[in-house]
C-alpha cells in the first residue's frame, strides 16, 4: 500500500546509512519496484566509502556492465586513508587504554586534557584523530568500531559541536549493529544535550538567515531526533511507553505539530500495543493518553491523517463503530508494510479490538453478543470467547452480567459522582494550555522551520 507509506517522508531525516535498513524493507515486501528501490541503494552506496557493497549494487543493476575503474581507485583510496587515519588515532589510544590513565581520568574535562598533556604529551589535535578515524570507519560500514572511537573522542573532547556529532553517529552505530540498551541510553542522553543547549548553526552547512536561529536549529535537531528515536521505541521491550512518554511530553509534542505530523502514526499505534499489556497506574496513563492524542489527530487532521489516526478519530470522536472497523481493515495493512510496525501487527490488532470492545460497552447497556463479535471481525464462538476475557481483564466484570440464553450482555454502572465528574472534565486542561502556549509560539516563529539546517552527524563521504 504504497499510498500510506511513510519511507519517502522519514528518508531525509535519516543518515544515509540508516536509510539502507528503509530501503531493503522496501524492496522485500516489493511496495515500490524492486529495479527503483535497488538504483536507490546502489546511488547511496556509491558516495560511501562501502565500496564492495556499492560495487554487488552495480553488477546487480547491470550484470552485462564491467564494474566502473573509479570503484578500484576509491578502494586504493580508503585503504590508504584508513591505515593513515588508524596511525593518527593509535597514539591516544595507547594512553587512554592504559589502566594507570583511566583511574586518573576524571569528570571534568578541562583537568583531564590537563593531565594527559603534561603527563604523555596528548594535543587537541590527537583527540580530534578519534573523530575523525571513528567517522571513517562509520562510512565504510564498521559500526561497531565507529561507536568505540567516537565513545572515546566524545569522553576527552571539549569541543561542543564535534560532541554533539559524536553523539548522533554513536546513535546510529548503535541501532545499526542493533545494542538496543545501549541505543536508548544514548538516545536519552543525546536528547538532553539537545535540550539543554541552544544549538548553532552546523559548521558544515552554509549559513542563513534561518539556519542562523539557534530555536529554529535546535527544533530541526528535535526532529531528526524523533524520527531516529524510532528505530530504538520499536525495537526496544519498553520502547512503547518510553515512546508515549517523550512524544506526549510538551516540547516533542510541540515538534511533531510543527515540523513532522506524520510521527502521529507512531505515536497513535504505541498507545493502541500499550493499552492491553497496561495495569494498574499505568493503565490509566495509557487511558489518559489515548485521549490526549487524539486531541492532537483532532488539530492536525488537516495535516495528516492515516487510516491508524483515523481509527481512533472514529472511534472516540465519532462514536462510529462501522467506519472504526473500516479503517482498523484498512490500519492492519499499513501497520503490516511499516518499517517499524511490522512485527507488531497481531499484536495491534488484538489491541484494536479490546479498544473497540471497551468503547462499545461504555456507551451501550445492553449489547448483543452476535453483534459485537461482527464488528470486531470474529466468529460467535470466537467473539464470546473474546468477550468474557474482556470482561475479566478490565473494570468491567463488576458491572456486566452475562446472559447466555439470550446472548447479550448487561452492564449496570452506577451514576459518577460530582466530583469525579468535576475531575474528569478538567483533567486535560493542563494539556489543553500548554498546548496553547506551543500554538501560540509556532505563530509567532519564522516561517523558515521546515528549512533549518540538518544536525552535524556522522555523515559517509
Amino acid at each position: 500500500m504504497a499510498e500510506y507509506d511513510l519511507s519517502k517522508t522519514i528518508i531525509p531525516h535519516c543518515d544515509r546509512h540508516l536509510v539502507f535498513p528503509l530501503l531493503a524493507h522496501l524492496a522485500e515486501s516489493e511496495t515500490f519496484p524492486v529495479e527503483q528501490v535497488q538504483t536507490a541503494q546502489y546511488e547511496l552506496a556509491k558516495e560511501t566509502n562501502m565500496v564492495d557493497y556499492a560495487v554487488s549494487l552495480f553488477q546487480q543493476l547491470y550484470p552485462d556492465e564491467e564494474v566502473p575503474a573509479e570503484f578500484a581507485a576509491k578502494r586504493e583510496s580508503a585503504v590508504s586513508t584508513n591505515e593513515r587515519l588508524q596511525q593518527e588515532a593509535q597514539a591516544v589510544l595507547d594512553v587512554i587504554e592504559n589502566p594507570e590513565v583511566a583511574q586518573a581520568l576524571r569528570q571534568d574535562k578541562n583537568q583531564n586534557l590537563q593531565f594527559l598533556r603534561e603527563h604523555y604529551n596528548v594535543t587537541l589535535e590527537q583527540i580530534a584523530a578519534l573523530y575523525n578515524f571513528g567517522k571513517f570507519q562509520y562510512s565504510y560500514g564498521n559500526y561497531s568500531g565507529a561507536a568505540d572511537y567516537l565513545y572515546h573522542f566524545r569522553v576527552l573532547s571539549t569541543d561542543p559541536d564535534l560532541t554533539i556529532s559524536a553523539h548522533w553517529g554513536k546513535l546510529a552505530c548503535d541501532i545499526l549493529t542493533g545494542k538496543w540498551d545501549v541505543a536508548l541510553e544514548e538516545l536519552n542522553s543525546l536528547r538532553e544535550a539537545i535540550d539543554s543547549r541552544a544549538p548553532s548553526a552546523p559548521p558544515s552547512t552554509p549559513s542563513s538567515s534561518a539556519t542562523a536561529d539557534p530555536a529554529l536549529a535546535q527544533l530541526h535537531s528535535r526532529t531528526w531526533l524523533l524520527h531516529w528515536s524510532l528505530f530504538v521505541y520499536f525495537n526496544h521491550p519498553q520502547g512503547r511507553t518510553l515512546l508515549l512518554e517523550t512524544f506526549l511530553s510538551p516540547t516533542y509534542l510541540n515538534t511533531i505539530q510543527t515540523s513532522s505530523p506524520w510521527i502521529l502514526r507512531y505515536l497513535a499505534t504505541a498507545a493502541v500495543l500499550s493499552r492491553k499489556s497496561a495495569s494498574g497506574a499505568l493503565s490509566s496513563r495509557v487511558r489518559h493518553s489515548i485521549r490526549e492524542i487524539v486531541k492532537v489527530i483532532q488539530m492536525e487532521e488537516y495535516q495528516y491523517q492515516d487510516p491508524v489516526t483515523q481509527f481512533l478519530k472514529e472511534l472516540y470522536v465519532d462514536f462510529d463503530f462501522e467506519a472504526a472497523q473500516k479503517e482498523l481493515s484498512k490500519a492492519e495493512t499499513v501497520v503490516a508494510n511499516d518499517f517499524f510496525l511490522g512485527e507488531f501487527r497481531e499484536e495491534f490488532m488484538d489491541n484494536a479490538r479490546y479498544l473497540i470492545s471497551e468503547a462499545y460497552c461504555r456507551i451501550h447497556q445492553r449489547i448483543d453478543i452476535a453483534d459485537l463479535s461482527e464488528r470486531l471481525n470474529l466468529s460467535r464462538d470466537e467473539g464470546e470467547k473474546w468477550i468474557v476475557n474482556l470482561i475479566r481483564e478490565t473494570r468491567m466484570g463488576a458491572d456486566a452480567k452475562i446472559d447466555l440464553e439470550k446472548n447479550v450482555i448487561e452492564i449496570h454502572r452506577p451514576p459518577l459522582p460530582i466530583y469525579q465528574t468535576v475531575i474528569e472534565k478538567t483533567r486535560g486542561l493542563a494539556f489543553r494550555t500548554q498546548a496553547l502556549g506551543a500554538a501560540m509560539s509556532r505563530s509567532q516563529q519564522a516561517p523558515g522551520a521546515q528549512e533549518a539546517a540538518q544536525p552535524t552527524v556522522v555523515e559517509a563521504q
